[in-house]
């Protein structure tokens, strides 16, 4: 064998522990993730996330709910069914048996990324300000939606007026046209729902 093929040689057996150590390392680094939980479990969750030694942020939201005889400042997740998860990939899939969680939100199929910088944006905003509300993005007359939830939940429609927190829809159902009142928080644009 010619000195230049056994240094050919021992460079492919070289290459192959290289690219191992870089798939290991990608698994090792951990990046920000959010994930689905069951309806008004996103304490719960984060308690569980809490108890298994998981780094997670749940943003909790000052509100000030009145009742008939007091008023009480109580802690409401910001975003309704989702906790944030900082996790490494080989223990990502690892969290899905946590009782609560549903599944990861994805982006082209694979959990979606979230940046440290949105996750100290959220952070920062919450310290500065109470009774924050999280708003999908402005809806316009004429624009396509679709029900949230409700009985109608999962109709589509055009909106057809905004009036304060509530919006009329025109839901066409059996050849007729039913208009309706719908609260804004309840309505989607099917743009953004794709999107």
């Amino acid at each position: 064998m010619l000195p230049g093929c056994i240094f050919k040689s021992a460079i492919e057996n070289l290459k192959p522990a290289i690219i191992r150590k870089e798939i290991i390392m990608m698994q090792d680094s951990a990046s920000w993730h959010a994930v689905y939980t069951k309806p008004r479990w996103e304490k719960k969750v984060a308690a569980l996330l809490e108890a298994k030694g998981i780094e997670y942020y749940c943003p909790l939201n000052k509100v000030v709910k009145q009742w008939s005889d007091r008023k009480k400042t109580v802690l409401e997740p910001l975003f309704k069914s989702y906790v944030f998860v900082h996790v490494s990939e080989n223990k990502r899939w690892e969290l899905l048996s946590i009782p609560g969680i549903i599944n990861y939100v994805t982006w082209l199929g694979k959990p979606a990324r979230i940046k440290e910088s949105e996750i100290a944006t959220i952070r920062k905003f919450l310290k500065e300000f109470d009774a924050v509300e999280v708003v999908e993005g402005p809806l316009q007359i004429n624009d396509k939606v679709k029900v949230k939830q409700g009985v109608l939940m999962n109709y589509h429609g055009i909106l057809l007026q905004i009036s304060g927190n509530r919006a009329s829809v025109k839901i066409e159902s059996m050849g007729l046209q039913l208009i309706t009142l719908i609260d804004k928080k309840n309505l989607v644009t099917v743009a953004q729902e794709k999107g």
